[in-house]
């Protein structure tokens, strides 16, 4: 998936600067260096840190780029995140877009770690979905990993998930399970979505690998907890908020997705000093 972050990049670049920069080709005399710092404006978890490096190093290959940081490290505000030596052009270039990465992959990863927390010292995992802004997809689960929390599948095309409209043109939970085990490795599981209790029986009965429980009260949940009794992985989805984090875990579900890992993660505040050497 690397070569996708890279066209990402340069799609990015080319967004931002076009046929050149008006401002920074009239304002500053090529070859003239400088040197930058990335600050972090609050608490955070970082991420993306050698994606925010590739942004210069495609603009100026020779740059100097130091990450005082690891990807997933929680960082206290006010601190120096990177050091960058370079020309000032690319600094100044480059600045808006590296900026862009890291605050959205860092907002991610931040609002990770928070969820993570509210599970703490259970053996619930959390899940991301596939709710993610599109392209940025393998960057965003790669920034939930970075908050502690875990990837669901990362496309269509590495997981079978059974869900309603599936189940609707199958003819039924059994024949959707039936039909697609005829056709996948034995070494893939299958997670069928169930909305009701008889869905549940349905799906143990068809040797359903993981069950999700969808939109589900608590009350709800328990019970199919019990029908279930460790014959299958049970997984959570649906109007999940931090809020209900921990009554969640305390269910036994060994699964929560949570789309709010992605699409509701706010970008952190950081920031970027350049002076000219």
């Amino acid at each position: 998936m690397y070569y996708a972050i890279e066209d990402l990049i340069q799609l990015a670049l080319k967004e931002d600067i076009g046929p050149g920069d008006i401002t920074t080709d009239n304002l500053v005399a090529p070859g003239t260096r400088g040197k930058g710092t990335i600050i972090a404006k609050q608490d955070l978890v970082i991420a993306g840190l050698k994606v925010a490096g590739k942004v210069f190093k495609t603009l100026e290959p020779q740059i100097d780029f130091e990450a005082l940081y690891a990807d997933g490290d929680r960082i206290p505000a006010g601190s120096t995140v990177v050091r960058i030596d370079g020309t000032l052009g690319a600094l100044l270039r480059g600045e808006r877009t590296a900026l862009n990465f890291l605050q959205r992959l860092s907002g991610v990863a931040t609002q990770a770690h928070a969820f993570v927390g509210e599970v703490a010292g259970t053996s619930v995992k959390l899940v991301d979905t596939r709710k993610t802004t599109p392209g940025w997809r393998v960057l965003e689960k790669y920034a939930v990993r970075m908050g502690g929390a875990h990837n669901h599948r990362m496309g269509l095309y590495d997981g079978v998930l059974i869900k309603d409209n599936h189940i609707a043109v199958s003819g039924g939970i059994a024949n959707a399970v039936k039909k697609v085990r005829q056709q996948i490795s034995h070494l893939v599981k299958v997670e069928v979505e169930a909305a009701t209790f008889e869905e549940v029986k349905e799906a143990l009965a068809a040797g359903a690998d993981v069950i999700m429980l969808d939109n589900m009260d608590l009350d709800q949940i328990r019970k199919a907890v019990r029908m279930i009794d460790k014959k299958a992985l049970i997984e959570v989805s649906g109007n999940v908020t931090r809020e209900r984090l921990k009554e969640l875990a305390q269910t036994g579900v060994d699964l929560i997705s949570i789309g709010a890992l992605t699409h509701s993660a706010v970008a952190v505040d950081l920031s970027m000093r350049i002076k000219p050497n």
